[in-house]
């Protein structure tokens, strides 16, 4: 018997967790409804973003090798400009992406999976997980509160699919 070659590991199986930072949720909506409220770009800006920032769009492509580019408002007006280069999708599973700001080759730029878990009650877990490029750029973005922010953007989530499904049972 010939042994077969061991597939690759994936870049997520050896990860140094010292860059990672893992947020979850759970969303009272199916796994469809959720995935789609990343992927439309009508619904992403209605809800992306801690609490109070606003959105504006430059161009959005949620695609595979597909480009968001948005600038995320503060409360206070300050602007800060973001760039999403979508790299996979699989419907209604997982979106993966680089994410940092609004410029070619940005050193700070981390990777994100967004993965979407459907439970049997026909809830989803929303899991993120942001691989930075080092562990000291983890560290500054803990600091700055991207655990919290990001924590904010989960239920902002929540809330519009929520909406969406109520207005839906309202119609129905």
């Amino acid at each position: 018997m010939i042994d077969k070659p061991a597939a690759p590991a994936s870049p997520w199986e050896t990860w140094p967790l010292d860059k990672e930072i893992v947020i979850a949720r759970v969303v009272d909506a199916d796994r469809e409804t959720v995935f789609q409220a990343w992927a439309d770009p009508k619904q992403i800006v209605q809800w992306f973003g801690p609490e109070g920032f606003q959105i504006e769009s430059h161009e959005v492509d949620i695609r595979a090798s597909g480009v968001w580019r948005f600038d995320m408002i503060a409360p206070d007006g300050k602007r800060f400009s973001n760039r999403m280069a979508f790299l996979r999708i699989e419907t209604p599973v997982l979106i993966e992406l680089d994410h940092g700001r609004d410029v070619d080759n940005d050193p700070d730029r981390f990777r994100l999976l967004v993965t979407f878990d459907e439970q049997d009650n026909g809830k989803t877990v929303v899991t993120l997980r942001q691989m930075h490029p080092t562990p000291e750029r983890r560290a500054a973005v803990i600091g700055f509160g991207a655990v919290e922010f990001g924590t904010q953007t989960l239920n902002k989530l929540a809330d519009h699919v929520a909406g969406k499904a109520g207005a839906a049972a309202v119609r129905g």
